[in-house]
């Protein structure tokens, strides 16, 4: 029988201050120089602000072609729009799953509560085959997904399955995405099976991971190595709460330009040529 491996963190990243949209002020995590991509994750963002000046014009209307976004809200709201018709609002603990695939045109736009515009972005790639897919969203309500408290462990469950319940989202590939509280002394175990990439990213706190205990404090992600399983607890007897995500490796070339994500320079152009002719969205 093969022994589980733990896996350990091979590199830790300091979120960079940006600004994206009509200006909005944000955290990008990853998709900066540091860390471009981690297939199949192409970018994460944590936008969190105060103060309406930073985040009040919002993400206006703007294309995506060949992955998916999904947007978590810790707290405030999000209103999206799309050149389909179709119109959510995130609310405070809620998922909205955009799936971009051969094209869509929407606007994002962040509001305030109780003080606070606070959520997490992430961009999943497509596999090749289905970056043309039909457009397509889930809006996943906070009491659709599934929270398991045990052992000072809290795990919410955005994206498949933790102690024998699961998120209702569907994925293309097999994908993991949890938001995690541990209590000082608890510790969180998971199969991350070796054909996918995973990291922490730290909101509070200060964590130790893998064999050799290695340490993220907050603000920064930690990029898991190669194994089959993650180990983490708090790093000074202190809680902690964090974000975990693993994906099946896609293994394909990644061709991007700003909104779009291809495999080839030749399919990015087509993208970019749909979109100024109308042909997408």
């Amino acid at each position: 029988m093969k022994t589980q491996q733990t896996r350990r963190i091979i590199q830790t990243i300091k979120g960079q201050n940006t600004s994206d949209g009509a200006g909005v002020k944000l955290k990008r995590i990853i998709g900066t120089e540091e860390l471009n991509q981690l297939d199949p994750f192409l970018l994460l963002d944590e936008f969190k602000n105060d103060n309406p000046d930073d985040y009040a014009a919002g993400f206006p209307d703007h294309p995506h072609r060949g992955f998916e976004t999904v947007t978590y809200m810790m707290a405030g709201a999000f209103t999206h729009r799309d050149s389909n018709g179709h119109e959510g609002h995130l609310t405070a603990g809620s998922v909205q799953w955009m799936t971009a695939g051969k094209g869509i045109i929407h606007s994002e736009m962040p509001e305030q509560t109780d003080g606070l515009a606070w959520g997490y972005q992430l961009w999943l790639n497509l596999p090749a085959k289905l970056k043309m897919t039909n457009p397509k969203y889930q809006d996943l309500s906070s009491e659709k997904l599934p929270i398991l408290e045990k052992d000072g462990i809290r795990v919410k469950i955005l994206a498949g399955e933790y102690g024998g319940a699961k998120s209702p989202g569907k994925s293309f590939i097999p994908f993991t995405y949890f938001d995690i509280q541990l209590k000082p002394g608890a510790v969180f175990n998971h199969l991350a099976p070796s054909n996918q990439n995973a990291f922490i990213y730290v909101i509070e706190g200060k964590v130790k991971s893998g064999p050799e205990a290695s340490q993220v404090k907050a603000g920064y992600l930690g990029v898991f190595g190669e194994g089959d399983s993650v180990q983490v607890q708090s790093g000074d007897d202190k809680p902690v709460h964090f974000l975990f995500a693993s994906a099946q490796k896609l293994n394909e070339p990644v061709v991007r330009g700003g909104p779009f994500v291809m495999n080839t320079m030749g399919e990015l152009k087509k993208a970019f040529y749909d979109y100024q002719t109308g042909n997408f969205g």
